[in-house]
């Protein structure tokens, strides 16, 4: 998911942060983000999604299949299906008998399921209606989007990271379980509008002269994080291109509004040098089977695996701002960069519970930087990412709390970004670190993970002792500070440093210059010295580490 723009996002994570440390969690939350008694003992294969749009009164109703298998043999006779208020199910079937289901806020409990006794496969099936809800500031907070393009004909998304799939769709919403199959999509919509979704369109049908509606198929053959499935209803336009890539042919497909085509055909073209650049550092784009898309979007952009929410306007930057504060982040276009980096990080790498979505949120905010260091150099890239921490709050650890929906603060972005790029820093090794990412991507390929996994990846390919390290900056919002003094005695001089504010055993290798001397020390919260006799009083220490200075 994208990242807000900075007066917007610190209005909105002071909200956010005070509501989860002065609120208790309530049974709502521990139902949505915990693997629960209703979800532990069965894992979704595949999905089956059919919606109808009625777009005059703004609501929808469907049929949701949810394909499964037992992973559990102390199997309860409940299941837990997510559908949030106001969407109602209307009736529920399980292994092909109707079954009976009671309403717990945004959660329906469907008892007495049956026909495991011989069978360690079954099927449910749901129908569904309802009005959903409405965003208010999509994507951010999330729903659908009932807009108009400037001709004035119907334009029609979703947006539900953070808020969930179950506010439009019956299904089993939670991050640590992706249909191992993919999904289906059959898109109901009025004649003369266009339904795009993930993956790749199957043969669409229109409607009769009677029945004024066309039916759209789409099919996802990869595993799917059920909030990037999604719809883009409109007057669409289409671009065709293919990528020749690391494993072979792929089709690349744009679809901007129509009276936008001649404008996207020149500003979506950077999408291939991109995922050249990304193949590069970070291994195969993740989802060849279904291809890549950039959609013209009724909002900002959303990360939606297979069919990337553009909505930035045509414009460089962050709606034309840069983030960075150093005029990098201009050279590019935001939201195509950074939602297609969640390819990889989100995408194909995705964490098991929303707590840890720093991972998703912290590599793909680095994904800026490793394209302008494709597209302009190192030192541009570099530049940028240091700017990017200007941002950076510091009010809570960027590691949610788990088991309760939390996917954690603001700081999963920037400080997360910093992390990844400290350790780039500190391995000193670009293609040691290159190979890095693409072997991470490569174990984890299409997997879940938890930031314990993680960690333990980067010390085995590292090779360095970063427990402490990743304490510090996941598990503390405490910043190290740097405190460094000179002492003359005759004619030599002496630099002494230490850290403070630092968890025990936390230590850095950080540069230092000053006159003639460039040195490379260990910085730990212990007083040390070096012979500073040739090093001058302008100190200066690595810009590339997220500290504080006291002299």
């Amino acid at each position: 998911m994208l990242k807000p723009n900075i007066q917007v996002f610190i209005i909105f994570m002071w909200y956010l942060c005070s509501a989860n440390t002065t609120f208790a969690y309530s049974r709502q939350d521990t139902l949505r983000g915990s693997n629960g008694s209703g979800r532990s003992w069965w894992d979704v294969i595949a999905y089956s999604l059919h919606v109808e749009f009625d777009t005059a009164n703004k609501s929808i109703s469907g049929q949701s299949i949810i394909d499964y298998k037992l992973t559990d043999t102390s199997v309860n006779d409940s299941i837990q299906i997510d559908l949030q208020e106001p969407m109602i199910l209307d009736s529920a079937y399980a292994n092909g008998k109707k079954v009976g289901y009671s309403r717990d806020g945004n959660v329906y409990w469907l008892t007495r399921i049956g026909g495991f006794e011989n069978n360690e496969r079954g099927t449910i099936v749901l129908y569904y209606h309802g009005i959903p809800r409405v965003a208010k500031q999509p994507p951010w907070d999330g729903g659908f989007i009932w807009a108009k393009d400037s001709t004035g004909k119907p334009w029609i998304s979703v947006a539900c990271q953070g808020l969930g799939a179950s506010s439009w769709w019956p299904c089993k919403d939670y991050q640590g379980d992706e249909p191992d199959f993919g999904i289906h999509i059959t898109l109901r919509v009025p004649h003369g509008l266009k339904a795009i979704s993930n993956g790749k369109l199957l043969t669409p049908m229109a409607g009769m002269d009677d029945n004024p509606i066309s039916v759209f198929r789409w099919q996802v053959k990869n595993p799917i994080n059920l909030y990037n499935v999604a719809f883009y209803i409109g007057d669409y336009g289409y671009i065709s291109d293919t990528l020749l890539g690391e494993n072979g042919r792929m089709k690349v497909t744009y679809y901007p509004l129509r009276y936008n085509e001649e404008r996207a055909k020149k500003h979506f073209a950077v999408a291939k040098q991109m995922l050249h650049c990304f193949e590069h550092w970070m291994g195969p784009y993740p989802f060849y089977e279904d291809g890549y898309k950039l959609v013209e979007a009724p909002f900002l952009g959303m990360e939606h695996q297979s069919a990337i929410a553009y909505g930035n306007e045509y414009k460089m930057g962050y709606k034309g701002s840069d983030r960075s504060a150093t005029g990098a982040g201009l050279l590019f276009d935001f939201i195509i960069i950074h939602e297609s980096g969640h390819e990889w990080y989100g995408n194909n790498i995705t964490a098991s519970d929303i707590a840890d979505n720093w991972i998703h949120e912290g590599f793909t905010t680095y994904t800026e930087a490793l394209f302008l260091e494709c597209a302009f150099g190192k030192e541009k890239a570099f530049e940028y990412t240091r700017g990017q921490w200007k941002n950076i709050l510091n009010n809570r650890p960027v590691i949610g709390d788990y088991g309760v929906n939390d996917s954690g603060p603001g700081d999963k972005y920037d400080k997360g970004s910093a992390i990844v790029h400290m350790v780039r820093t500190m391995m000193n090794d670009d293609e040691k670190f290159r190979q890095m990412l693409r072997d991470m991507n490569k174990e984890y390929h299409h997997s879940f993970v938890s930031t314990g996994d993680i960690e333990q990846f980067m010390i085995k390919h590292s090779r360095l002792d970063l427990i402490a390290f990743f304490e510090q900056y996941l598990r503390t919002s405490k910043i190290p500070k740097l405190e460094y003094y000179i002492k003359k005695k005759r004619k030599k001089r002496t630099l002494y440093y230490r850290f403070t504010n630092t968890v025990n055993g936390f230590n850095l290798p950080i540069e230092v210059t000053g006159g003639q001397l460039r040195e490379n020390i260990t910085i730990t919260n212990e007083w040390q010295n070096i012979d500073w006799t040739n090093g001058g009083y302008n100190v200066k220490f690595s810009k590339d580490f997220l500290i504080n200075l006291k002299l």
